[in-house]
């Protein structure tokens, strides 16, 4: 079999003392040249962690939603053989610049990128046309399994996955994210008072809510997905409705929020943490929905309730033995509360909730909203 080979583009380089190449390979030839190690084995005899296909769908969709923009990092894989690196010339820049044999016989095994390389396998499945497009992957050489499970733990060790805050910011593709950024500019409460960056808020920040948090809540209030269709009657609604929250909301009148610390109105109240947004997102889709033409007039009745932490109202549901919880089960248990103040009837998921005992929600076992509190 070493007569036969794969024959890339490639750069090299040195890490630690060890030739590495960067190579571009075709995406056709992705699925045969790299292999996933067993999935029944123990995890001590694999060199990666067992592939999650949960994940592999939405990636799919990603590139084949988008086949003139998606865009991938490198993949990183240890090959097990001998390989022949032939470079442009022998001295200079171009001594590093050349062509990479890899035989067919080598064993290549992915350290980083699994899901990635699925992706794009099923991608391919259904635009074959995209096969002749490229990938870079990173060829580490390896003679043995050690190495290679030291490279997944170096590579993981140190990556740090970006905020949900700077993914939305920097996010020109997502109708909800484009919404979430308008709100954010343009609510009196939100302008210049959103963390665009993080998605929780330091304790000497001026900041008040997170970009994050604003998304998740516009999406609770709309009944959108990341990936939904938003017509612009939508997106005018929601500011409509974040800004009519603004009169009724005693502390986020600009003067309040002017005249207060950030630290003493998060530390008081409720109604600048994403568990309270998000609920009043939940509330906002039932009022809408029940009141389409006069919803600003029932949204008054908010601004009688005392939204201090201390109000006991809120033990049980955004509040749990005296700590903040962005649970699921608190969000609801938050947003039916707020809906009895405005006589707005209960979904059957509210009502179930409503007649637990404070505090016999399990909220280490229940889903949890994706932005800090």
């Amino acid at each position: 079999m070493d007569s036969f080979h794969y024959t890339f583009a490639a750069l090299r380089g040195v890490q630690a003392g060890r030739e590495y190449y960067v190579a571009m390979v075709p995406l056709k030839l992705l699925p045969r040249l790299l292999q996933f190690d067993s999935q029944d084995m123990p995890p001590e005899l694999r060199a990666q962690r067992v592939l999650n296909r949960a994940r592999i769908p939405a990636i799919t969709r990603y590139i084949v939603e988008h086949p003139k923009d998606y865009v991938f990092s490198a993949i990183t894989a240890s090959i097990d053989g001998e390989v022949t690196f032939v470079p442009v010339e022998n001295q200079g820049v171009k001594r590093n610049m050349g062509q990479l044999t890899v035989p067919l016989s080598a064993d290549l095994i992915v350290n980083d990128g699994q899901h990635r390389r699925a992706a794009i396998e099923e991608a391919l499945r259904e635009q074959p046309d995209l096969g002749d497009e490229t990938i870079s992957v990173v060829f580490f050489m390896d003679a043995g399994l050690i190495r290679s499970q030291q490279l997944f733990a170096d590579l993981n060790t140190h990556a740090v996955r970006a905020s949900a805050s700077i993914g939305i910011l920097y996010d020109f593709r997502t109708p909800l994210a484009q919404v979430a950024r308008r709100a954010a500019a343009e609510v009196p409460a939100f302008k210049g008072m959103t963390e665009m960056e993080r998605s929780s808020i330091a304790n000497r920040s001026l900041k008040l809510f997170t970009l994050s948090g604003i998304y998740y809540a516009t999406g609770a209030l709309l009944r959108k997905r990341a990936d939904d269709e938003i017509s612009l009657q939508e997106s005018q609604i929601a500011i409509d409705y974040w800004k009519a929250l603004c009169d009724v909301i005693p502390e986020w009148h600009e003067r309040v929020m002017r005249s207060t610390s950030s630290l003493e109105l998060r530390r008081d109240y409720i109604t600048f943490h994403s568990v309270t947004l998000h609920a009043l997102g939940m509330v906002g889709a039932d009022l809408i929905a029940t009141y389409p033409r006069n919803w600003q007039e029932h949204l008054t009745q908010l601004r009688t309730l005392d939204w201090h932490r201390t109000n006991r109202l809120w033990e049980g549901r955004a509040m749990v033995g005296g700590q903040l919880s962005k649970a699921r089960a608190q969000i609801v248990r938050t947003a039916s509360a707020i809906k009895q103040v405005l006589e707005l009837p209960l979904s059957p998921e509210e009502a179930r909730l409503e007649q637990l005992p404070i505090g016999s929600i399990d909220v280490s076992e229940d889903e949890l909203l994706e932005t800090e509190i």
